[in-house]
């Protein structure tokens, strides 16, 4: 079933480095641990709307990653509990100042400004995320491609290592990494990403 997303969570918790074929791109090693960080829920926009360009950032990165929708306020959840807690999936597009990320060494400023979380098209509430399709276009060309099995940490263990860490509220996003492929983005260009059994998320660079 579909919803239409509300995009109002009390926070968007992402994850670093979750895919075994990022990894290999750039020769890092694997993490013992989730890598963990936050966007802030002003950096939301919906399908169709602008992603844009902030002056002075010199490379602005896509980045295709499946999302969570938490549907039930959970702390310390267990592993095998935590499809009770899951509303559903969507599309995010973890937009990135690369440029920024290399300069502060650490990732807030780089993935917070407005406009830098396209999330959508919509709440997928049945779906198997063990093994699908995810996938990025810029203009049309296919940029990253890869399955969800690839995931060095499974859902089940993300949420309930974050969940260890902050009480997860019903609304909050949980962003699963982004796979091999990441590349820049200029202004005009279209960027759509696709995961299968959800559908299509679009946004255009002002």
């Amino acid at each position: 079933m579909k919803i239409q997303p509300k995009l109002s969570p009390e926070k968007i918790i992402l994850t670093g480095l979750n895919y075994k074929d990022h990894a290999r791109e750039l020769d890092m090693k694997i993490p013992d641990e989730p890598i963990i960080f936050l966007k802030p829920p002003s950096a939301i926009i919906g399908p169709g709307e602008n992603i844009i360009y902030p002056e002075g950032v010199r490379r602005l990165d896509y980045e295709a990653e499946l999302a969570i929708v938490i549907g039930k306020e959970g702390k310390k959840i267990p592993e095998k509990k935590v499809k009770d807690y899951i509303l559903g999936y969507t599309c995010l597009n973890d937009v990135t100042a690369r440029d920024l990320q290399k300069k502060d060494r650490q990732w807030s400023r780089a993935k917070s400004f407005d406009t830098f979380c396209p999330l959508g098209p919509w709440i997928e509430t049945d779906l198997d995320p063990s093994d699908i399709q995810i996938q990025s276009f810029l203009n049309g060309k296919l940029k990253q491609n890869s399955r969800t099995s690839n995931f060095i940490f499974r859902i089940n263990f993300l949420i309930s290592f974050i969940s260890k860490i902050m009480t997860l509220k019903i609304g909050d996003i949980i962003s699963t990494g982004t796979p091999a492929g990441i590349g820049p983005m200029q202004k005009n260009d279209k960027v759509e990403i696709v995961i299968e059994g959800i559908g299509s998320l679009k946004n255009q660079v002002v």
